[in-house]
């Protein structure tokens, strides 16, 4: 299986070790280069710098004909933009982002894409290891719509902020 992980900090790192130890075909994009040196010395898989919010940079990489896409940077904004590209204008099928905020990532998932969303991961791992129960929160959080690039999504974008600012403040 073709995986492109757009991001090699700990997560992409350890998620790109895991799947070239398996035999998959990976490749791994950051802006950074130190970031590689989270990489093993046994990779065998491409480490690539270059910016993967970039349609030019992504179809230099060879992830137009990926299996998988993986957008774990440490930005929100960053994951959703590397997500839509993969989707939208390289028709990869299996996309995930890393989105950290809770109602982003459902709202994301609401618009097509599949939302990685450790915030909730952690509440409800935390709230389990304490012997509180879990709280049934969503890690993964599968895509239930699907964008139109066409689309207006002013609505939803107000919403979004708006839960944004109400945590804020």
């Amino acid at each position: 299986m073709k995986i492109v992980i757009v991001g090699a900090g700990r997560v992409g790192a350890v998620l790109a070790e895991a799947y070239d130890t398996d035999g998959h075909n990976v490749t791994v994009l950051d802006l950074s280069t130190r970031a590689f040196d989270r990489l093993p010395a046994e990779f065998r898989g491409s480490a690539i710098r270059g910016d993967g919010t970039d349609e030019d940079t992504l179809r230099r990489a060879g992830a137009a004909d990926a299996d998988v896409f993986l957008a774990l940077t440490e930005g929100d904004n960053r994951n959703i933009m590397a997500a839509q590209l993969a989707t939208e204008k390289l028709g990869i099928r299996k996309v995930v982002a890393k989105i950290n905020d809770p109602v982003r990532a459902a709202a994301y998932a609401e618009l097509g894409i599949a939302t990685l969303c450790r915030t909730t991961m952690q509440a409800d791992a935390v709230s389990a290891f304490l012997g509180l129960g879990a709280l049934g929160l969503p890690g993964v959080i599968p895509p239930t719509g699907s964008h139109d690039g066409g689309q207006d999504h002013a609505p939803l974008v107000a919403t979004i902020e708006a839960g944004q600012a109400g945590r804020e403040a």
